[in-house]
């Protein structure tokens, strides 16, 4: 399928012959650094560099607060030490305590081996021959509050753990009509409790950032009685354990329990998680984004010259970036002082686009207005699921409909998609209707594969009968084919002249016009989950190799990002081909490897990667082959992908990007009033809205039929498949990696008002 292009550089013409690297983590632990750590080693390796560890410099190294290090002379007896061992690269897994110590070490790193040298400890030759010393680093942080990225390695992870026991706490408040404050990490940053707040639908967040307005006691118990009063059990309440009030007062759970137990006389218990917050394997998406960096950092070191700036590997929507490491340091110095000076509407514009945006739609979501207070638009909009359900989807519709309302729309929900459409299965949908939906599981409307063409006149008369002036979609493949059938439908139906949107959802991540989909991050933690411990039942055992087979229908994305995730030795898909002799490679790449240390072997294969060379066959092959050295099982993952509750970055991956769907069909309604009737016809008003690198991008659907291979319902061009030779590095095979598209020096921008967010990576 995708052929090598003879204009992309490929990594195998740079070296790291005679370098030497060395990599350390620094500061608190956070998951996902030890799968930098392994990246960083294995990149290193696979380009002929010598590579050291430096230990209790965190994780599977050792982590520590070094406080020799910031005295001249720990600094003195460090330089000594890389000298001894030649080495004059370092890769820092740190906060920005650990990344603005490595800088000064770097500045002062001359003047440090001048003094070696007159204390005789080293030659004086060693001074022109280490001259330099450059840093590369990683923020590897679970509070997300490093300015310049947009997730740091551990927030993810952070953020599963908080809402599996915000999830399990629900269960037990409403039996028991309970109020519940969970303090989250966050001394100086609320990141972790304004997410988890959003991903939960809390009822209310206190966060550092963000202090209250005075008087924020009334309001919030009135907001907790008014939430009560329309049937919901239970409240939950988030707090960040460095939340302040406007005069930087420490408002801490027991406050804030005591505050609702005096003016409500609620039930309400506290939790604090604590600890529990940096432990536990790191997700799916911690991983992979470790990887990358970890890579992208080898590759940073090997480009730098003497004159280079120390840089950190950042992530921007869907890209990793270069940023120089001093830049991000003093904005993230900067968002501190400013909330010390009690300027926190800036403190906020600081923390990035992501922080701001999530910011901007928790306080769309969470509290609702007066309906005096909301603007009469007179329109009615209609939601509903196509396809195959995917985790995330609830939180999509909750989002919509709010936004909605909070829009002065009417907003109605469709029943089992398309089906229900034309069956007339259409009602009223309010705001407490979608209560409790975000961290809900599969489709709490129904949805259906069913397409409209065969039922569009019917389709149209409900239209007419509910008087639908727009349609919201939340789907995936067969949500493409419906806007294209209903875009082709109005010629003969004005009742389809309305606006029209789709927001992708499908576990396959296979639509065109969007990097990611609502659903693929929860089916990658499923696969990610169910790997490590089928490897882990082998543990102990002799060696074994598993061959798993994923989802995806003739997309790859599930197998070959899972298989990155869960460090697979080989993943087989449908737009990679393959043939007998690369699975007799593979067999004999696995049995080297087994020969050595390696105890336990992991194979991924694409359901519908090739129609001869099954899970059977792969299976049955890898058996015969390994006969002697190990033994193979298999395991068909099945609709467990499909399961389970949505991931927090599917929740809120959908609540943002439905919101934002929501907002542009209103604009949209809008500007196609006339003459009292809604009148949309032109392309731009049937879009899809999807994650195109570092954007979230409106795409009119007709302009996204060359971008797309109907016949195996994929994208023709696939972003993740520039991930699959990292995935063979990884796994120690020899191969090339395209480094056209790897991160370039950028400078850190203050906020970018006229982009298009993208930071929907949370």
């Amino acid at each position: 399928m995708a052929q090598p292009d003879s204009k992309k550089i490929f990594f195998e013409n740079l070296s790291g012959a005679g370098k030497a690297i060395a990599v350390l983590t620094s500061g608190g632990d956070a998951q996902g650094m030890n799968a930098a750590v392994r990246a960083v080693v294995r990149m290193g390796l696979y380009v002929g560099a010598k590579v050291y560890f430096i230990h209790e410099g965190g994780t599977v190294i050792g982590s520590a607060r070094c406080k020799e290090f910031r005295t001249h002379e720990g600094r003195l007896k460090a330089a000594n030490n890389l000298v001894q061992y030649g080495i004059t690269n370092l890769c820092v897994i740190g906060g920005d305590g650990s990344l603005t110590g490595a800088n000064l070490f770097r500045e002062e790193w001359s003047g440090l081996l001048a003094e070696l040298v007159e204390q005789g400890l080293i030659e004086t030759d060693a001074i022109q021959k280490y001259s330099a010393l450059h840093i590369v680093g990683m923020v590897g942080s679970i509070d997300n509050d490093f300015c310049g990225t947009d997730m740091t390695i551990g927030t993810d992870s952070a953020l599963h753990r908080i809402i599996e026991v915000v999830d399990a706490i629900m269960t037990t408040a409403q039996s028991h009509q309970r109020t519940f404050v969970l303090e989250v990490m966050g001394r100086h940053c609320g990141y972790l409790a304004l997410v988890s707040a959003l991903a939960c639908g809390a009822d209310w967040v206190l966060i550092p950032e963000m202090p209250p307005e005075d008087g924020w006691e009334d309001k919030m118990c009135q907001k907790l009685s008014a939430t009560r009063s329309r049937g919901t059990r239970l409240n939950i309440i988030i707090v960040a354990e460095g939340a302040i009030d406007r005069h930087g007062k420490p408002i801490t759970s027991s406050i804030v329990k005591e505050l609702v137990v005096k003016c409500l006389g609620f039930d309400t218990r506290v939790t604090i998680l604590g600890h529990v917050q940096r432990g536990g394997t790191p997700s799916a998406f911690d991983r992979i984004l470790a990887s990358r960096m970890g890579v992208e950092a080898v590759l940073a070191l090997l480009e730098t010259t003497a004159n280079t700036p120390a840089c950190v590997v950042s992530l921007c929507g869907n890209q990793s970036v270069r940023l120089p490491l001093m830049e991000c340091v003093q904005m993230t110095q900067e968002v501190q002082k400013a909330m010390d000076e009690k300027r926190f509407e800036e403190a906020v514009k600081l923390r990035g686009r992501s922080f701001e945006n999530n910011l901007k739609t928790y306080k769309l979501l969470a509290h609702r207005k007066p309906e005096s207070e909301l603007p009469t638009s007179n329109f009615n909009v209609a939601v509903l699921n196509v396809g195959a359900p995917a985790a995330g989807m609830n939180a999509a519709v909750r989002s919509a409909v709010r936004v909605g309302i909070s829009e002065g729309h009417k907003m109605f929900a469709v029943s089992d998609g398309f089906e229900g459409f034309y069956k007339g299965q259409i009602k009223e949908i309010k705001w407490a209707d979608v209560g409790g939906w975000t961290g809900q599981g599969g489709s709490l409307l129904g949805t259906k594969r069913t397409l409209p063409a065969k039922h569009v006149d019917k389709i149209a008369e409900q239209m007419r009968k509910h008087n639908i002036n727009a349609l919201l979609i939340v789907g995936g493949f067969e949500a493409l084919l419906s806007l294209l059938e209903l875009l082709t439908a109005r010629g003969k139906y004005d009742e389809f002249c309305v606006p029209m949107v789709m927001v992708p959802a499908t576990v396959s991540n296979n639509v065109p016009g969007s990097d990611l989909s609502i659903g693929a991050d929860t089916a990658l933690n499923a696969i990610t989950t169910t790997c490590d411990r089928i490897k882990q039942s082998a543990s102990g055992t002799k060696r074994r190799v598993f061959i798993i087979e994923t989802m995806g229908g003739y997309c790859g994305y599930l197998a070959s990002v899972g298989g990155l995730a869960a460090g697979a030795d080989a993943a087989y898909i449908y737009e990679e081909p393959f043939d007998i002799r690369d699975l007799q490679a593979n067999v004999e790449h696995l049995t080297e490897k087994m020969k050595t240390s390696i105890q336990r072997g992991l194979v991924l294969r694409n359901e519908n990667c090739n129609e001869n060379y099954t899970t059977d066959f792969i299976y049955q092959l890898y058996s015969e082959e390994g006969k002697g050295v190990f033994d193979s099982r298999k395991n068909v993952l099945g609709h467990m992908q499909q399961g389970g509750a949505p991931s927090p970055f599917d929740r809120n991956f959908g609540t943002k990007i439905s919101a934002k769907a929501m907002q542009w069909v209103t604009k949209k309604l809008v500007e196609t009033f006339r003459q009292g009737r809604v009148f949309a016809n032109t392309e731009d008003s049937c879009c899809l809205l999807g994650m195109r690198r570092r954007a979230l991008v409106f795409q009119p659907v007709v302009q996204l039929k060359d971008e797309t291979d109907f016949v195996h319902r994929i994208p023709k061009e696939q972003w993740w498949l520039k991930l699959r030779p990292l995935m063979k590095i990884l796994a120690k095979y020899k191969t090339s990696y395209d480094v056209s598209d790897s991160g370039q020096l950028e400078h850190v921008v203050r906020n970018r008002p006229k982009e298009s967010d993208a930071s929907v990576a949370m």
